[in-house]
């Protein structure tokens, strides 16, 4: 026996040497998993280098490494090696790729896009732990169309930040406090913080967002990712968890702008459940795959409002200022025209600002007049919405919450909630005011900020000049975009340079702004022109290719490499011998 024993331990010596060389040889088939595009992996899996349980396994695993610290996932789908067999079967059995370009792929859900299915649609919080919806929201059942692989839930700053009035970003009493990975403590910004902390690590293909108020644009400027904000009612938010139906947008975050157009193609259209889409102006989709080109920028017209960028925003918004005026050398080069120091009235910043909310705004065209303004409408929006728009459709709900009444005080009472360390100023203003939104002062509002930021403001200056889009250091593209319901694409432009300041958070131990910070810039365009932002924001991120520059300080280690070594170790004649002939 021991003759044999050494002849099968010797075999099994030469099999691994064959099969690592095998691995070795073949690396150049799996892509680094930290910036791989939907190319790479659509190229991996139509030709046999991989599988979709590989990637599942894969992400599962990369989660599993960072997730501790970072804090970024809430839950992975029970069933998403069961899904990604069958999308494996499915690919073998002939399906067209290119007609579901995203067939197989794992993607990431904010934590407020309700699935009909084992995972948890919390919001972030422990109110609606175990609550289950009748079924898919729109999103999701269009992303399982398309063949997309559901891996989880991605955290957020609770309830889309609607909670406190200066809110702790990316904190959810579910969740945790989840931190970007380019400095120690790194604020990810909200409110999908989850979302975009997963896209630029390679924790999935893509993650999908939500945006009220920079709630995608923010986190993907700070995480080095492309957030994409579509105009509200592009996607529907049939049974995503409400803040305002007004401003929520269901949008996308990614590590290419090509990337954010094939989900957004997935994504976008009509949907009986949400009569916004009723405004889409197209009989068919645009094709926003096709529109990015390397000459998107030619002969397009954009504005620069220098006022509006003098404001003192948020320090993250000026940690480089050269870095916007290259990348205007940049689009001028590309074809563009510049039209330059556009004076705009509307000089108030984005949601969260201001620390103390007010009914009404206060006289003139002020930074307080606006910011209070859009608060009472989103404020009115929330206690209306959340009820009447998620709450009443749940076929079950165990804690019983069918008001914002009934949630602040669950929150306030569940010490799993952090009351009052995470106090509940937003929802006790909302209350206090007790506004709705057929009550004449809202519309009252609701007329000043569209006014105050449309004809006055940023409409005003497109019409005026002429204008493709204006560009701005994402942070100032926010609240016009917010209140208007209009499309906004931040791309990554670079890091805070190496002698950059620190600098904390108003809230939670967190630390805003600090070298190596990612930073974005920002194209903002007229309703439902996502076509033409695709494009322009295509053509500049293959110009300067800055993502794939800036490192993170943390990152998985998994690789589809090694996944695929253990599978083949397990089954060496098997898809293995096939794979590396």
């Amino acid at each position: 026996m021991k003759p044999f024993s050494a002849v099968a331990t010797a075999l099994r010596v030469l099999l691994f040497a064959c099969l690592s060389q095998a691995l070795s040889t073949a690396e150049s088939d799996f892509p680094p998993l930290l910036d791989a595009t939907l190319a790479d992996l659509r190229f991996g899996l139509d030709n046999n280098h991989f599988t979709s349980v590989d990637l599942v396994h894969a992400y599962i695993d990369r989660i599993s490494e960072v997730n501790p610290a970072l804090k970024a996932v809430t839950e992975i789908n029970p069933d998403a090696l069961l899904i990604a067999l069958k999308r494996d079967a499915e690919r073998r059995a002939g399906i067209d790729s290119a007609q579901q370009p995203l067939h197989g792929i794992p993607i990431l859900l904010k934590n407020n896009i309700a699935t009909d299915d084992e995972m948890n649609n919390t919001a972030g919080s422990y109110a609606l732990l175990g609550a289950k919806v009748p079924h898919d929201s729109t999103i999701a059942s269009k992303l399982r169309k398309a063949g997309a692989i559901i891996l989880g839930k991605a955290n957020l700053s609770q309830w889309a930040s609607s909670r406190e009035v200066v809110f702790h970003e990316g904190w959810s009493a579910y969740g945790g406090q989840a931190v970007g990975a380019y400095f120690p403590k790194q604020n990810p910004r909200g409110s999908s913080s989850g979302s975009a902390i997963a896209a630029s690590l390679g924790l999935a293909w893509a993650a999908v967002g939500t945006d009220t108020g920079g709630s995608i644009l923010m986190p993907g400027h700070a995480n080095n990712v492309v957030g994409f904000r579509p105009t509200v009612g592009l996607t529907s938010r049939y049974l995503v968890i409400p803040y305002s139906l007004r401003q929520d947008t269901v949008g996308t975050l990614t590590r290419t702008v090509k990337d954010a157009a094939y989900l957004m193609q997935a994504m976008a259209g009509h949907d009986k459940q949400d009569n916004y889409t009723d405004a889409i102006p197209f009989d068919k989709m645009p094709d926003y795959v096709a529109a990015c080109t390397n000459s998107g920028l030619k002969g397009k017209r954009l504005g620069v409002s220098r006022n509006t960028m003098a404001t003192d925003i948020d320090p993250s918004a000026n940690t480089d200022p050269e870095a916007f005026e290259r990348a205007l050398d940049v689009l001028r080069a590309a074809g563009a025209e510049i039209i330059d120091n556009i004076d705009l009235p509307c000089n108030i910043p984005y949601i969260g600002q201001t620390k103390e909310p007010r009914s009404k705004p206060a006289p003139g065209n002020s930074m307080d007049a606006g910011f209070a303004a859009v608060f009472s409408i989103v404020g009115a929006d929330f206690l209306s919405n959340l009820p009447e728009k998620y709450l009443s459709l749940l076929k079950e709900n165990p804690n019983n919450i069918t008001s914002v009444s009934d949630l602040r005080d669950f929150t306030r009472d569940d010490p799993q909630e952090g009351f009052p360390r995470f106090d509940t100023t937003a929802w006790d203003g909302f209350l206090k005011f007790g506004l709705n939104n057929t009550d004449p002062s809202y519309w009252s509002n609701v007329t000043a900020v569209r006014e105050l930021l449309g004809p006055l403001c940023f409409t005003g200056a497109l019409e005026k000049y002429k204008l493709d889009a204006m560009v701005y250091p994402t942070p100032y593209s926010v609240l016009a975009a917010a209140g208007l319901g209009l499309p906004v694409v931040s791309v990554p432009l670079g890091r805070a340079p190496d002698d950059s300041p620190v600098i904390p958070s108003d809230r939670g131990n967190l630390i805003l702004s600090a070298p190596n910070g990612p930073f974005g810039i920002a194209f903002s365009g007229a309703a439902f022109s996502e076509e033409k932002l695709f494009a322009m924001a295509y053509d500049f991120e293959q110009r300067t290719n800055v993502r794939t520059s800036i490192k993170p300080f943390i990152s998985p280690r998994t690789e589809l490499a090694h996944v695929v070594r253990k599978r083949c170790l397990r089954d060496p004649r098997g898809a293995c011998g096939k794979m590396f002939k």
